[in-house]
């Protein structure tokens, strides 16, 4: 597979949270309206309510909706400031280590049973340098992690942002695990002011698994949230983007993400479309 080049068609994909279903039944019908039928799949909802998305694998099959691969929440992140993000976010907190550990393990399980091979997640702040008293537990919990979704055959992918480019690929290098990998999110670098994405991409891309398609502003007081905008309204550079990641990235999927705002599908089509045009 690894020679072939895929369609956009057969990358395109759209987070399944960005949606904010109700059931898999409202997910299905929101994907119609967004014009894609392929999924990054919150897993929680299915370890959280079976009753609910018991059903999802039979009714996606009956509705030609493809899974691209699984996303897994830390419970108890608090994303309403940088400072707070940094002290509830991923596997870093003490505090809400176990409970993530059982949640991983069980939404594992989840993702084999739909045959996914990749799971992404926030991991949270990583501590820059080895000197950071909390970098060699940072280690050993996303080696306990990466381990768990090996024993399933299952890819994970970091989400980027909350570090530079350079400090992930650095942690990665020291890390040395044969199943993490990264998903790339361009606007989450503008988000927490870390860099530029398209030279971003050149250093991180031979772990790059997986892409969001996402848009950001930076913002204008540092230790402050940037504002993420519909896709093509923000600071990230699409043609340089696309131009970039077909020049040292190969048959990844870009999952649409979008966050804020009320007309989620208005604002995932908005992003196909603009993509369908810069892809080129």
């Amino acid at each position: 597979m690894s020679g072939m080049k895929y369609t956009l068609a057969e990358r395109l994909a759209v987070c399944s949270w960005s949606l904010q279903p109700t059931s898999p039944q409202d997910l299905i019908a929101k994907l119609a309206a967004t014009g894609i039928r392929r999924v990054q799949l919150a897993l929680d909802p299915l370890r959280e309510s079976p009753k609910i998305w018991g059903e999802t694998e039979n009714l996606f099959r009956a509705n030609g909706i493809t899974i691209v691969s699984g996303m897994v929440a830390c419970v108890g992140e608090d994303y309403s400031t940088l400072d707070s993000i940094r002290l509830s976010g991923g596997i870093a907190p003490d505090a809400t280590w176990e409970q993530n550990l059982k949640n991983i393990r069980a939404c594992a399980a989840i993702a084999k049973k739909l045959g996914l091979k990749l799971v992404t997640f926030h991991a949270g702040f990583l501590p820059p340098d080895e000197s950071d008293p909390t970098f060699a537990k940072m280690l050993q919990r996303l080696d306990e992690v990466a381990d768990i979704f090996m024993v399933q055959n299952i890819l994970v992918g970091l989400e980027t942002g909350q570090e530079t480019a350079a400090e992930l690929a650095e942690l990665l290098h020291k890390l040395n695990h044969p199943n993490i990998g990264v998903n790339f999110d361009p606007a989450n670098m503008i988000l927490y002011d870390k860099g530029d994405p398209v030279k971003a991409l050149h250093v991180l891309a031979p772990w790059i698994r997986q892409v969001h398609i996402k848009d950001a502003k930076r913002t204008k007081a540092p230790g402050t949230w940037g504002q993420e905008v519909p896709v093509g309204t923000g600071e990230v550079n699409w043609r340089d983007f696309f131009s970039t990641f077909k020049h040292v990235i190969f048959n990844v999927n870009l999952a649409i993400e979008r966050e804020y705002g009320t007309e989620r599908v208005a604002d995932i089509r908005t992003a196909r479309e603009l993509v369908e045009k810069t892809y080129i």
